[in-house]
């Protein structure tokens, strides 16, 4: 806890073969139509150029080598985060600037020179364990303080206290709450023992943190509304079941035991339903159940293969993936099923849907032309198709709970790793550095 102190089977086969690992079959089906990599900008705004100053020590008593270390630490996760943000851009000390200048302290005049709207100016003291960090956020056209605040924790905590800082600048500035404390889970790959486990780690992909421990293949996990525990799929017990894991505690439970196939689940923001993919009938289809396993409607009805559902933010629809047109294809029902329509017409191949926070786009894998898998997004009548990335095989994408930015998968290194983008395909990041984790999931804001 942190101290505050502030101022402000063959189905089977099919479906794993189709749908957990879509890039396997690129070589397969027709030519597809020609798609341009986008680089049109969806809801594109100037973004608001912000200058992070050097942390300052105003403390009365001397300090060491690992105090200043904490205020280095401090100070560049705070900038990692400015620059992450979609609707920031960072504006780096120029030290080029500096000498030839021969500036000794970046004044506000000098900021705004160097392009920078906003600046923010960090102070910190250390009180025993305790690390204390006042931040003032300067407007530079008119040199206006235009908030302030105050964080103490423990020194322990100096990560936490850095996305609260950044955080804070979100609020002043857009009016929302910021993402910077949420945290992701994804799937890694030990191939050593040939297992598949489901990991948790900061946004940023900093503290990870292995949460399944059964020697088996564990897949596809979703976060409950509250952020405290992951739905996921695992092979431990032969067939895949569903089952969830306290993220504090790490006990794992059982939460399906149908025959066949219990698999993608998906959780409702208001943490009522939970729609997955079960074959317990002999086909794969996407029922509705509540959060403790129980059948509550089958919401489909086809002999071809359904999977992948993803809710909308408002509850009432659901779009998912099926092949009834031949090929896998993304499609929008309601939330009892009714009204079923074929979503994307664009690429041959489309899976893996998932719904914008915002509820006006679906973001989802599509094969282009090249026979590579990239990620794009559609808004919700089916129009202004965008492919979005243009480098490797990319899968498995997922809005941020802001909806600005998409977490994914991607091989464009080599072995498969977790990028992240915002939702105008820019500022591409990798965030694993380790190969062999998919299947990533962004968590909510607590």
């Amino acid at each position: 806890m942190i101290g505050i102190m502030k101022t402000t089977t063959s189905v089977l086969a099919a479906f794993c073969l189709l749908f957990f690992c879509p890039s396997a079959l690129f070589a397969q089906g027709e030519a597809v139509r020609t798609i341009e990599f986008d680089t049109l900008r969806v809801g594109y705004v100037e973004p608001t150029r912000i200058g992070v100053d050097e942390m300052k020590y105003v403390g009365a008593e001397y300090i060491g080598k690992e105090d200043s270390a904490l205020m280095r630490y401090v100070n560049d996760v705070v900038r990692n985060d400015i620059d992450f943000y979609a609707d920031f851009d960072l504006v780096p000390i120029d030290s080029f600037f500096i000498k030839t200048y021969e500036i000794v302290e970046l004044d506000l005049a000098a900021w705004k020179r160097l392009g920078a709207d906003y600046v923010l100016k960090l102070e910190a003291e250390f009180l025993g364990s305790t690390m204390r960090v006042n931040w003032k956020l300067y407007y530079t056209f008119d040199n206006r303080m235009v908030d302030d605040g105050r964080f103490g924790v423990h020194r322990d905590e100096w990560r936490e206290m850095a996305h609260m800082i950044a955080n804070e600048v979100v609020k002043t500035l857009t009016g929302e709450i910021g993402i910077f404390l949420t945290k992701i889970a994804f799937v890694k790959k030990d191939e050593n023992a040939n297992t598949k486990d489901i990991y948790i780690s900061d946004y940023d992909g900093a503290n990870e943190r292995r949460l399944t421990k059964n020697a088996s293949i564990n897949l596809s996990p979703a976060f409950s509304p509250d952020g405290k525990e992951i739905y996921f799929t695992s092979y431990a017990e032969g067939d895949p079941k569903l089952f969830k894991v306290n993220v504090a505690s790490g006990r794992v439970s059982k939460v399906t035991d149908f025959p066949g196939l219990a698999a993608a689940p998906s959780i409702s923001s208001d943490g009522r339903k939970l729609a997955c993919v079960l074959s317990k009938d002999g086909n794969s289809e996407i029922y509705e159940l509540d959060l403790d396993g129980q059948i509550k409607n089958r919401l489909t009805r086809h002999a071809a293969i359904e999977t992948a559902p993803s809710w909308s933010p408002d509850g009432e629809l659901l779009t998912f993936t099926s092949d009834r047109s031949g090929v896998p294809q993304v499609y929008i029902m309601d939330k009892n099923g009714d009204n079923q329509r074929r979503l994307t017409y664009e690429g041959r191949y489309n899976d893996s849907p998932a719904w914008s926070a915002r509820g006006d786009r679906v973001i989802f894998v599509s094969r282009t032309q090249s026979g590579r898998f990239d990620i794009a997004s559609v808004d919700t009548s089916g129009f202004d198709y965008r492919a979005m990335t243009e480098v490797g095989m990319n899968e498995n994408p997922h809005f941020s709970p802001d909806g600005k930015h998409i977490l994914f998968t991607s091989t464009r290194l080599g072995s498969p790793d977790i990028f992240t983008m915002d939702v105008t395909g820019r500022h591409q990041r990798r965030l694993t550095r380790t190969g062999n984790c998919s299947n990533p999931v962004w968590g909510p804001i607590e």
